[in-house]
């Protein structure tokens, strides 16, 4: 694994570049880039879906360091339900991925006080070609007819299960349509009843976790509105 892990791509898309400042459901958020974590380990072929659990299968370091540590865990660790493990995850993660990207030269941590004495941090966007990047990707793919790559998909698959759709700068019939073909991508991504194994449009080991987080997911926010 290398570059932008899905969980630094999911934060960036859940942040405003200009205020810095988280725009959605930051528990949705949190969620999401705890399976974003598991997601990426999936794609990197290092942990799968079986028995109700996910498993290590592989305990070799990709070179992400949030992601080796949470493969690390997994290894040493009796088996858990996916919906322990993002529940497990996402306590500090966000905290430690802001380090990251800051560290990275991504975004910045600017340093606010409030009423004299209350911190308030902020996070706005130095280098915009990442963030760029991840949304002409989700760009291409919500407006294209072409089948998404793989990572993609699975980025488009973890959105849908956190009822995120980032603005990407479509509006009217174009924004509709967007939304519609994420719901598809995510089908797609992690099969469903309507979507068999042979349709899916990435790796059925990483079909099967992303299926299993998303359920996860869903019964952590409850019923959708």
């Amino acid at each position: 694994m290398t570059g932008v892990g899905l969980a630094e791509e999911l934060l960036l898309l859940g942040y405003d570049d200009k205020s810095g400042k988280a725009t959605g459901s930051r528990i949705g958020l949190d969620l999401g880039m705890a399976a974003a974590v598991l997601v990426d380990l999936a794609l990197a072929g290092r942990v799968a879906f079986s028995d109700g659990s996910i498993v290590a299968t592989d305990s070799t370091p990709t070179g992400d360091p949030v992601a080796d540590d949470v493969l690390a865990r997994i290894a040493a660790d009796t088996p858990h339900t996916p919906a322990s493990w993002v529940q497990r995850l996402r306590h500090g993660l966000r905290d430690r991925i802001l380090t990251g990207l800051c560290a990275r030269g991504v975004i910045s941590d600017v340093d606010e006080t409030e009423l004299g004495y209350i911190h308030v941090h902020r996070y706005p966007v130095l280098d915009p070609s990442v963030e760029t990047e991840i949304r002409n990707r989700l760009t291409s793919a919500l407006t294209g007819e072409g089948v998404p790559d793989e990572r993609t998909a699975a980025l488009a698959a973890v959105m849908a299960a956190i009822r995120v759709q980032p603005s990407l700068g479509l509006t009217g019939t174009a924004a509709e349509d967007a939304r519609n073909r994420l719901t598809a991508i995510a089908r797609g991504a992690g099969f469903t009843d309507d979507v068999s194994l042979e349709e899916s449009t990435i790796r059925p080991s990483v079909a099967l976790v992303i299926a299993a987080l998303s359920r996860a997911i869903d019964a952590a926010l409850g019923s959708r509105a």
